[in-house]
């Protein structure tokens, strides 16, 4: 069972939402566990919903509603939260679950990762995913995504460990001055030691990450998750089998990437590469 922590009710709509499942399911005298059997979730996740740390999901507040009776009371609140989400939509319940994670393992091939993005890099991200998107809609987008690096300043933050494929580092998402910023800002945070830092060389071949952007997170009373992520989409996984094995990749990808030094070394040897072609360019020089 997972303990409820001191919410706010009004601190944000999904606090809100937790506080009143909360206060329904004890007036109907149901356990979590209870309650969950009742709707066919875990008794765990509707611990997580009532201490604000997942999302809700509509169909299941639906089953809430008729279990509880509560008159689609949940479901309203359910569009309220959904309505306020800042993230895409199979987004937003991991970043729930990154903000209570004990641990996150990262793994990239083509990107690097939200929470280490500069603001340049990612704004070139959202404007390359969709070239109509409003330019207010970009900067709000960034501004959310920039908001999450936060996560990193905080002392009870997560422990972040973080291995890029060479290829997500070389590929130039936006400028080379932006290019230059990001890579310099990467090395900052690792110089920092907010996060263990590691490269995969392209030179160490096939591996079982190949075309992956993953994600795994240990909790403290919840069992671990992975988050695997596509270009428009993303599968949050929990069944311990599936985490097992994605586990298990990232230790190889892990054993066979740089050691975190001389990933640091490499690192700031590409951003002085972009620093020195800066320095080098002239105001008038390039693409006529």
């Amino acid at each position: 069972m997972v303990q409820p922590k001191d919410l706010n009710p009004f601190e944000s709509p999904q606090a809100f939402y937790g506080a009143e499942l909360r206060r329904l399911r004890e007036a109907a005298l149901l356990s979590q566990e209870g309650l969950g059997e009742l709707v066919f979730c875990s008794g765990a996740y509707v611990g997580q919903l009532e201490s604000a740390n997942r999302r809700p999901q509509l169909d299941l507040s639906q089953r809430f509603d008729a279990v509880l009776k509560s008159d689609g009371h949940l479901e309203r609140l359910c569009r309220m939260v959904l309505k306020a989400t800042k993230h895409a939509e199979y987004f937003a319940d991991v970043v729930d679950l990154i903000a209570g994670a004990l641990t996150i393992r990262q793994f990239s091939t083509t990107l690097i990762p939200g929470l280490l993005q500069a603001e340049d890099y990612a704004r070139a991200l959202f404007e390359a995913s969709d070239p109509s998107r409003p330019a207010d809609k970009v900067a709000e987008m960034v501004s959310a995504r920039l908001s999450r690096a936060s996560l990193l300043g905080n002392p009870t933050a997560p422990k972040l460990w973080v291995i890029l494929h060479e290829n997500a580092l070389r590929m130039p998402v936006c400028d080379r001055a932006g290019m230059g910023e990001q890579l310099n800002h990467l090395a900052q945070v690792v110089r920092s030691r907010r996060v263990t830092f590691q490269i995969l060389p392209a030179s160490a071949g096939a591996h079982p990450l190949m075309g992956c952007e993953l994600t795994l997170l240990t909790f403290k009373d919840a069992p671990p998750a992975a988050y695997v992520e596509g270009a428009r989409s993303g599968h949050l996984l929990d069944s311990p089998e599936m985490v097992g094995r994605y586990a298990e990749d990232y230790d190889f990808a892990r054993a066979v990437a740089l050691s975190p030094e001389a990933s640091l070394r490499l690192l700031e040897s590409m951003a002085e590469e972009y620093s020195a072609h800066e320095h080098s360019t002239g105001p008038d020089e390039g693409v006529a």
